[in-house]
C-alpha cells in the first residue's frame, strides 16, 4: 500500500487549508462539505493569530455582484431558492454563477420532494424527477466546453449528470472538479459513489493532495477492503488526526462491515463520549445494538436521538430498528418510510424496510425496497442478499442464485453469502458447485457454523460416506472447540451418522463413543442405545482391534475444493456437550 502523502508533515498548512475551504463552502451553501472540513480542522491544534489564513481578495466581478450576492445568499439560507436565483440572474462572478445554478438545482429538488411527500408512498418516489436537470445540463455543458467552470461549478455539473444517469460523463467531470479544487470533500464523496470496483479506482487520475488519503480510506471501506481501510485510518491517526471524530466513525463503520461487533460498539461508544449530540452514523450503531439484542441500549439511543432531533433520517432508522427488535414490524416499517420521506436516497432505510417487509411476508414490497437500495448504491451487498432471500421464498432458484452471486462478488469472504449460494446450487442440482461453496464458506470462517453441516448432508445424499463422515467430524470438532452450544438436532444428527459409519467400518470403540454421546440428546437417545446394544453383541462374538481414538484431523484449508476422499478411518476428538 502506498505511504501517506508527504504533506502530512505540515499540519499547520493543512489546518489553514481546511479553514479556507470551510469559508468557501459556506459562502456557496455547501454545508455538508463545510461541516466535514470544520470537524477535521477542529481535530488539529489551534493556530496562532499570525498563522490564521486571510480571506480571499475580491475580484472586480465580485465587487460588482456583491449586493445581489448578499441579498440572494440570505434568501438561499432561508431555502427560498427561486427568489435567490431571480436576483442572481445576470451576475458574472464565479461565486454568483455557482449560487445561481445551485439555487435552481435545489429548487427543482425541493419541488420534486414536495410533489411526492403526500401524493405517493416512498416506494414510488424514484419515478418523480427534478424538472430543472435538463436545462441545467445544457447551460453547464456550454460553459464546460468553453472552459469557464471553476471547481465548484464542475462539482454541480457532475451532480446534474449523475442525477440524469449519465454516469461515465459524471465520473470524468468529478475527476476534473477534484483537480480544479482538491480540498472540496463533496466532489470526492460524489466520485466515491460512482466507483464500482478496485480496478476502476486504480484507473482514476486523482489530484495529488493530502485529502486523497482520506478518499482512499473511504473507498477501501466502500469496496469491502476493510483491512486496507483500517490500516489507512490508523496511518491518518498516527499522522496527527487522532482527535478526529470522522476517523473514529469511519473505523467503527469498517468494523461493522466485517462484523467485528464488539470493536465497532466500543468505537461508537467512544464517539458518543466525544460528541454526545452527534446523529451521523447512529443508524449504523443501532444496527449493531440490534444484532447484539441490546434492547435497553437501543431504547436509550432512540430516546436520546428523539430529544436531539426526531425529524432526522438517522433518528427514524434507529426507532425503526428499536420496534423491529420488539417484533413490531408494522411500526418499524412506518419509521423507515418516514426516513425515506425525509431523504429518498437513504440507503439503510431502503434496505431495512426490505427486511421488515420480509418479516411481514410481503415479498413484492420487499423486492421493490431492495431494488431501490441498489439504485441508490449498487455496492450494497445487503440489498442483493435480501433479494436473493426473497426469491428463495418465492421458490425461484435461478433468480436467487443470480442475486446471491452478486452479493458474494461484493463480499467474497462472507460465509453467509457462500452458504446461500451453495444452497441455490444444491436446489439446481449442481452438487459439485454447492460442495465448493460450502467448503469455501468453512475455510473463510463460517460465522453461522452451518457450512460443514450442509456439506456433510450433501455428501450423505450422494452416498459419499467417507467425505460425509469427515465433514461431520470437522463440524463436531469446530462446535465444541469453540465452546458454543448449537442446535442439539444438528449435533445429534452428526453423532448418529458417525456412530453408524464407524460401526460399518468395524471401528467399534469410536462407534461406541458416538453412541454414548447420542444418549445425551433426547432426539438421538434411542438410536444411541440401539447402537450400543449392536456393538455389545458384536464384541461378545469376537474380540475386535481398536483404532486410534484421538488422532487430530489435518487442517487442509484449500479454499476452492472439497477435501479429498480419505481411505483411512476418521476419528473423533473428545468433547463435552
Amino acid at each position: 500500500m502506498a505511504a501517506l502523502h508527504t504533506e502530512f508533515g505540515d499540519l499547520v498548512q493543512i489546518k489553514k487549508q481546511l479553514i479556507s475551504v470551510t469559508w468557501l463552502c459556506k459562502d456557496r451553501g455547501l454545508l455538508q462539505s463545510a461541516k466535514w472540513a470544520s470537524e477535521l480542522a477542529f481535530s488539529l491544534d489551534p493556530l496562532p493569530k499570525d498563522a490564521l489564513p486571510k480571506p480571499q481578495p475580491f475580484s472586480e466581478e465580485d465587487i460588482q455582484d456583491l449586493d445581489s450576492l448578499s441579498l440572494a445568499k440570505s434568501y438561499f439560507d432561508l431555502k427560498e431558492y427561486d427568489r435567490a436565483a431571480y436576483f442572481l440572474k445576470g451576475c458574472t462572478s464565479q461565486k454568483a454563477y455557482f449560487l445561481y445554478m445551485y439555487s435552481r438545482y435545489l429548487s427543482g429538488e425541493k419541488k420534486k420532494d414536495d410533489e411526492t411527500v403526500d401524493s405517493l408512498g416512498p416506494l414510488e418516489k424514484g419515478q418523480v424527477r427534478n424538472e430543472a436537470l435538463r436545462e441545467l445540463r445544457v447551460e453547464l455543458s456550454k460553459k464546460h466546453r468553453a472552459g469557464e467552470l471553476d471547481g465548484f461549478a464542475l462539482y454541480l455539473y457532475g451532480v446534474v449528470l449523475r442525477k440524469l444517469d449519465l454516469l461515465k460523463e459524471a465520473v470524468e467531470v468529478f475527476v476534473e472538479a477534484i483537480h480544479a479544487l482538491p480540498l472540496h470533500w463533496g466532489a470526492w464523496l460524489e466520485l466515491s459513489n460512482l466507483v464500482t470496483n478496485i480496478e476502476m479506482l486504480k484507473l482514476l487520475s486523482l489530484a495529488d493532495c493530502w485529502i486523497k488519503d482520506f478518499f482512499m480510506a473511504h473507498m477501501y471501506t466502500e469496496l469491502q477492503m476493510i483491512k486496507e481501510a483500517l490500516q489507512k485510518y490508523q496511518d491518518l491517526i498516527d499522522a496527527g488526526f487522532s482527535k478526529s471524530t470522522y476517523i473514529i466513525s469511519q473505523m467503527a463503520v469498517a468494523y461493522h462491515n466485517i462484523r467485528d461487533i464488539d470493536q465497532a460498539v466500543a468505537l461508537f461508544n467512544k464517539l458518543r463520549e466525544h460528541d454526545p449530540y452527534r446523529i451521523d452514523n447512529m443508524d449504523t450503531f443501532s444496527n449493531l445494538l440490534y444484532v447484539k439484542i441490546m434492547k435497553p441500549e437501543l431504547s436509550y439511543l432512540a430516546h436520546t436521538l428523539v430529544e436531539i432531533d426526531k425529524y432526522r433520517v438517522e433518528t427514524c432508522c434507529v426507532i425503526g430498528n428499536y420496534y423491529s427488535l420488539r417484533s413490531q414490524h408494522e411500526k418499524a416499517a412506518l419509521y423507515f418510510q418516514r426516513a425515506l420521506k425525509l431523504n429518498p436516497r437513504c440507503l439503510s432505510a431502503w434496505t431495512l424496510m426490505g427486511h421488515e417487509y420480509m418479516e411481514m411476508k410481503n415479498t413484492s414490497a420487499a423486492i421493490q425496497a431492495y431494488r431501490h437500495a441498489i439504485e441508490v448504491n449498487k455496492r450494497d451487498y445487503r440489498a442483493w442478499y435480501g433479494l436473493g432471500q426473497t426469491y428463495e421464498i418465492l421458490k425461484m432458484p435461478f433468480y436467487c442464485m443470480y442475486y446471491y452471486r452478486k452479493a458474494h462478488q461484493l463480499r467474497p469472504n462472507d460465509s453467509r453469502m457462500l452458504v446461500a449460494l451453495g444452497e441455490s446450487y444444491e436446489k439446481l442440482t449442481q452438487q459439485a458447485e454447492a460442495k465448493k461453496c460450502y467448503w469455501r464458506a468453512y475455510s473463510v470462517g463460517d460465522v453461522e457454523r452451518m457450512a460443514l453441516l450442509k456439506l456433510a448432508k450433501l455428501h450423505e445424499q450422494l452416498n459419499e460416506s467417507d467425505d460425509a463422515a469427515e465433514s461431520y467430524v470437522r463440524y463436531i470438532q469446530d462446535v465444541f472447540s469453540c465452546g458454543e452450544r448449537l442446535e442439539h438436532t444438528d449435533v445429534s444428527t452428526a453423532l448418529k451418522y458417525l456412530g453408524q459409519y464407524y460401526f460399518k467400518n468395524k471401528l467399534y470403540d469410536e462407534a461406541s463413543l458416538c453412541a454414548q454421546r447420542c444418549c445425551d440428546y433426547n432426539d438421538a437417545r434411542e438410536e444411541g442405545k440401539a447402537l450400543l446394544r449392536q456393538i455389545s453383541q458384536v464384541k461378545d462374538q469376537a474380540e475386535m482391534p481398536t483404532g486410534v481414538l484421538f488422532a487430530p484431523l489435518p487442517n487442509n484449508n484449500n479454499n476452492n475444493t472439497t477435501p479429498a476422499r480419505r481411505l483411512v478411518p476418521l476419528h473423533v476428538i473428545p468433547f463435552t456437550p
